[in-house]
């Protein structure tokens, strides 16, 4: 009796979430329309801080045809704050992917968010190439965010469903990159029908998306939690989580070589996507003579297929586990990620433009389903 009061008690004192949970109080299931905290909310939390910051950190790509005009940018100059507002974000990541571990996901998303969010407010005030660059540089800074994304959904779901949690947190954020391609173009003919000159309402533009990525920061901040239990500072404190020092969380990430793998692999499924979204809509304007408003219609598809084609591969990987294990995984991650590669030279190779738009979309299909089985394989490389 005296063993089973106290088993009652313990029972009683025990958390209680919403969804089922495992013994680390890991959901065990994925309720896609629940915002129930802390599971489902900071879901949905992450996706939509990280779909902020790439409408930011693309907000520029589909304004390019007026922007280059105003300020006399080169196809060099164009080719260089491209290169720089996605090559910042490699450093950034590295750096995040260490605060995660020291501070907890919601506190380092939320700083980068709110650091990073005066570079977009500053691109309406960049008067040459090399402003533009720096703000583009700096912008690019946010997309590290995916790594707070995929470190929280790994300390909320548990392994069943952390596939289909991180491809879809993931890939509903990446939507970002594609929605902005119908967002500034939409905005801009707005503030310049209101009245606004052209090289002013591209200007004007800017406020928009730099005002939502700050909204998601303080949302991130007021309603997350970094693990189920709570954050991470007061469980510190009682001792319910051991406090990671900076130099052996630096070591045994750097150490990790299917990390390195891993990040090669990522490289080229995500690395040709960010490419991708930064030269699609110029290059269906330049190459097909389409309106701006058209290309962007069409480059937006290139992102929008995220919607699906990301969630798609966190589901395949965790199906294929299930009968295959982790092999299963890689199999599936290879298969995928080839494919895409063999879409990618034929849209290089087509002429027409209703051609490259069904390649483009086939493309998509195949390089972001990549990252999403990529997705399923990382929380497995080290639990360290």
């Amino acid at each position: 009796m005296e063993i089973e009061g106290k088993a009652t008690e313990k029972e009683s004192q025990s958390p209680k979430f919403a969804l089922p949970v495992d013994s680390e109080h890991k959901a065990t299931e994925f309720r896609l329309f629940s915002v129930a905290a802390p599971h489902m909310r900071a879901f949905h939390l992450s996706w939509i801080s990280f779909f902020a910051c790439f409408v930011s950190t693309f907000a520029a790509p589909p304004l390019l045809p007026i922007i280059r005009d105003n300020l006399n940018l080169t196809a060099t100059d164009i080719g260089n704050a491209g290169i720089a507002s996605v090559s910042g974000a490699a450093f950034a990541r590295i750096a995040l992917g260490t605060a995660c571990d020291l501070f907890g996901p919601r506190l380092a998303s939320a700083s980068l968010i709110l650091l990073t969010a005066p570079a977009v407010y500053f691109t309406s005030i960049a008067s040459s190439p090399t402003s533009f660059l720096l703000v583009r540089f700096f912008t690019g800074f946010s997309l590290a965010t995916f790594v707070s994304t995929q470190f929280w959904m790994s300390s909320m779901f548990s392994a069943r469903v952390v596939g289909t949690a991180n491809g879809l947190a993931a890939g509903w954020g990446n939507l970002g990159g594609g929605a902005t391609q119908l967002i500034m173009p939409l905005v801009f003919g707005l503030i310049r029908d209101i009245g606004a000159l052209k090289f002013t309402a591209w200007r004007i533009a800017f406020f928009i998306p730099a005002l939502f990525q700050t909204l998601s920061a303080f949302a991130v901040l007021i309603f997350g939690k970094d693990l189920p239990d709570g954050n991470f500072r007061p469980l510190q404190k009682a001792g319910a989580k051991p406090k990671d020092k900076l130099s052996n969380v630096f070591y045994h990430g750097i150490t990790n070589y299917r990390g390195w793998i891993l990040a090669l692999t990522y490289g080229y499924c995500f690395g040709v996507e960010l490419t991708v979204d930064n030269i699609i809509a110029e290059y269906f304007y330049d190459r097909f003579d389409l309106k701006l408003h058209t290309a962007g219609i069409i480059a937006a598809s290139f992102g929008l297929a995220n919607i699906v084609s990301r969630p798609a591969g966190g589901l395949i990987s965790d199906a294929v586990a299930k009968r295959f294990g982790m092999r299963g995984r890689l199999w599936a991650l290879w298969i995928v990620q080839t494919l895409g590669g063999v879409f990618c030279i034929i849209l290089g190779r087509v002429e027409s433009l209703e051609a490259s738009i069904l390649v483009m979309i086939v493309f998509s299909f195949f390089c972001q389903a990549a990252c999403g089985l990529t997705f399923g394989v990382v929380p497995f490389v080290s639990r360290r």
